[in-house]
């Protein structure tokens, strides 16, 4: 316990000596708060229509500090709405996946033999279909909520993650501590939530983070083509979607949500990189 506790303490320590890594943190931490906060921050309500500001460019004195779309509402507090939402999605969407990938993998990893391959034939069927299509299918058929969103997106995305843990579930095997484990006769389900999952902990929270802006991107596709989040709600891909229509005679409408999917995805990125260096273990 000890010495995982110093890997995970050297590797922190890393993580803060990485200024991309650092910048990135408190870039989306400010973005976080400001998406819960910001709203109570503006006099304006994300649903609020202002007839006499429709399509007004960025204004101090009027208080739409980013401008109005079509309808007179204000940018600043939809796109922090939409952020939120976003957000949200993104991160049930990604805990939905690591919840599934990190089972099926570990598992897999474990059994080996015939179990360990047609679990992964099944993965690899799954993979010959197109995941986004399925996630179209669902929100068609079924209600268009937020919740059926993320289940949708999350159920979609955890084969990739699958295929990562069960390659280092096979690794982790051939381990000395896993042995005797093994030896000591503990259980299927204890060796594999024991001793392989916490041990896989690194590989899952680095590939959470590179997941998290691909589950936003997907959100955003989905609601840029209007089967996502729908009005009044307001999610980053139904106001990029929006701002394309005015982009020629209203480009703020565009600039500000696109801006803000821009800068969380990067910071993401960003993020995920500083955490793969400072959990590698070449490099301590």
């Amino acid at each position: 316990m000890s010495a995982r506790r110093g890997v995970w303490s050297d590797a922190l320590r890393r993580l803060l000596a990485s200024r991309a890594a650092v910048a990135s943190l408190v870039t989306l931490t400010a973005l976080c708060v400001l998406a819960l906060a910001g709203p109570s921050l503006s006099r304006y309500a994300p649903d609020e229509l202002d007839w006499a500001m429709m399509g007004v460019p960025p204004d101090w004195v009027s208080g739409h500090w980013l401008g109005t779309d079509r309808l007179g509402r204000d940018l600043f507090v939809r796109t922090l709405h939409g952020a939120r939402i976003s957000l949200v999605i993104a991160l049930f969407a990604t805990l939905v996946s690591l919840l599934i990938g990190v089972t099926w993998g570990a598992v897999a990893g474990y059994a080996g033999g015939r179990t360990d391959a047609l679990m992964m034939r099944f993965v690899d069927v799954l993979y010959a279909l197109p995941g986004i299509f399925f996630v179209i299918v669902l929100t068609v058929v079924f209600d268009r909520s937020p919740l059926l969103l993320f289940l949708a997106i999350g159920a979609v995305g955890w084969l990739t993650m699958a295929r990562v843990v069960r390659g280092q579930a096979i690794g982790l095997m051939r381990r000395e501590f896993v042995e005797a484990a093994v030896a000591a006769g503990a259980g299927p389900a204890r060796v594999v939530f024991r001793h392989l999952v916490p041990n896989l902990a690194g590989t899952v929270v680095v590939y959470a983070t590179l997941m998290i802006p691909q589950m936003i991107l997907v959100e955003s596709f989905l609601s840029f083509l209007g089967i996502g989040i729908q009005e009044p709600l307001a999610s980053l891909g139904n106001l990029i979607a929006d701002g394309a229509a005015e982009m020629e005679i209203a480009p703020w409408i565009l600039l500000a949500p696109a801006g803000c999917l821009v800068i969380i995805v990067l910071c993401f990125n960003f993020l995920g990189d500083g955490l793969r260096d400072a959990l590698d273990p070449r490099e301590r």
